[in-house]
């Protein structure tokens, strides 16, 4: 078996419509991903050739884009769209994926909300 190593990505923030109240669908807020691509990079290591790894610009515009896109109600759900699409990359064997809602609908005092999902490929 190939050793995993690791790609992350953190603090990418997207502006976007998710939340089960009207008033977040219709005015939106920010949400920050953090993510973790578990992959062999000896490959990449060795031909020092960016097309021998996973991409982090396109994946960061390839999340964006989810993050901006359709609404959903759940940050679980948008969490999981993400982790998807990260193991379209026949290459990520793991991948952990973290959605912050600093902005959420909560009465009180707090500085984030955030849901984490592991996804393996199957």
């Amino acid at each position: 078996m190939d050793r995993l190593d690791e790609i992350t990505l953190t603090g990418l923030t997207v502006f976007g419509h998710h939340g089960v109240f009207d008033h977040e669908r219709r005015d939106g807020q920010e949400f920050t991903i953090d993510l973790t691509l578990r992959l062999p990079l000896g490959p990449a290591a060795a031909s020092d050739d960016v097309a021998d790894t996973v991409h982090y610009g396109e994946l960061a515009e390839r999340v964006a884009g989810i993050v901006a896109g359709e609404p959903v109600d759940l940050i679980e759900t948008l969490a999981e769209r993400i982790a998807a699409a990260a193991l379209e990359d026949h290459r990520v064997r793991e991948v952990a994926v973290t959605v912050h809602k600093p902005h959420a609908p909560i009465a009180r005092t707090f500085s984030d909300v955030a849901v984490t999902v592991h996804r393996k490929r199957s």
